[in-house]
């Protein structure tokens, strides 16, 4: 494990509305994207991920909300959604973000992720990958978990690399917004398919299961619930662990 190994929080974006999903679905509307950002850059956050799920994906990036996020915030930022060419991305990364994310147009255009690479660097271009289990193996999607890939997951994660990705963003579906920890047994496979650094999201429900992540093998540990949902309840409370918990946990070392 790295030193100070990266905790990014992901804050789904739908219409403008800040809102977390459950299995990619049933948005639960949470505020204003903004107001979280604000609150982030108090908890002194590595790292933001903001992902555009609205429903109308014919529509350009929301260019006029990504860049108040990017007004407001402190810490890197990365952005996925609505992205389908160069040009899009540029303008983007020229509002202030250090990554683009890419996700269906991995698969309906890969040589946008070659194209990215070569225009800005691999370090600030991640793909997505989305997937459910079903038995042993490892379904891939795009669309927002709607559109079933017909690849398997060891040769998507391959392409990427060899694409010119910098990171891959792996996300479970059948774990998202449950809380009830990430897939080990996906980690360890994907981490040991590639040798570019693994993002890993979906489960997360405490700080002790971004540690579990980390020990086996992700680079880099996203989440939704664990920063925007406080107690049993699920009370709407934007937070992140402070360094001394980081450190206790032994997330954190010297």
């Amino acid at each position: 494990m790295y030193n100070r190994p990266r905790i990014i929080p992901v804050l789904l974006v739908n219409d403008r509305d800040l809102v977390k999903t459950i299995n990619f679905s049933s948005p639960r509307y949470l505020g204003d994207p903004i107001n979280a950002v604000k609150i982030f850059n108090i908890k002194n956050v590595d790292e933001l991920c903001i992902l555009d799920i609205s429903s109308n994906k014919s529509l350009e990036p929301d260019y006029d909300l990504l860049g108040r996020i990017a007004n407001q915030a402190f810490m890197p930022l990365s952005y996925g959604g609505r992205i389908r060419t160069l040009e899009q991305a540029m303008k983007i990364l020229k509002l202030g973000y250090e990554k683009i994310i890419i996700n269906s147009e991995f698969f309906d255009n890969p040589s946008l992720i070659s194209d990215l690479s070569k225009k800005i660097g691999s370090q600030s271009v991640v793909v997505s990958i989305d997937v459910k289990k079903k038995d042993d193996n490892y379904l891939i999607f795009s669309n927002n978990g709607r559109k079933h890939q017909n690849i398997q997951l060891d040769e998507a994660l391959k392409k990427a690399e060899q694409l010119g990705a910098g990171e891959i963003l792996l996300n479970s579906i059948d774990l998202d917004g449950k809380m009830c920890g990430y897939d080990v047994k996906l980690i360890k496979k994907a981490s040991s398919t590639i040798k570019i650094p693994l993002i890993v999201c979906g489960g997360a429900g405490n700080v002790d299961d971004l540690k579990t992540a980390l020990d086996n093998g992700a680079h880099a540990v996203a989440a939704g619930s664990i920063f925007v949902y406080y107690g049993r309840l699920r009370a709407v409370l934007i937070n992140f662990p402070s360094e001394k918990v980081l450190f206790e946990k032994h997330i954190y070392s010297k």
